[in-house]
């Protein structure tokens, strides 16, 4: 079954944002680029809250896999502070409009 993520960084700029994705080799706008495998959605969002990111992943263990490798070091060299939330779910259902 499929796991959900939720990371708020209370502090997390939309500069910093962009700058991971540049880090990780990810278009935002095309939808290109070097998206982890085990990855099936990514939404991130600005608030009350700073940035949100809500993730679907294959498993706990790939998504922990990726951030060992590849995007702590990303969130480091973008001068990220750790998330002030990092909850997880197991994903109940899924919709994705036609």
């Amino acid at each position: 079954m499929s796991e959900v993520i939720i990371l708020e960084f209370a502090e997390g700029t939309a500069d910093q944002y962009y700058a991971v994705n540049k880090v990780l080799g990810v278009n935002l706008e095309t939808g290109e680029g070097d998206w982890p495998a085990g990855l099936h959605s990514h939404t991130a969002g600005f608030g009350g809250a700073g940035l949100v990111v809500v993730e679907v992943w294959e498993s706990r263990e790939v998504q922990a896999s990726f951030m060992q490798a590849r995007l702590g070091p990303a969130l480091h060299e973008a001068n990220v502070p750790p998330p002030t939330r990092a909850e997880w779910f197991s994903l109940a259902g899924e919709m994705h409009r036609p």
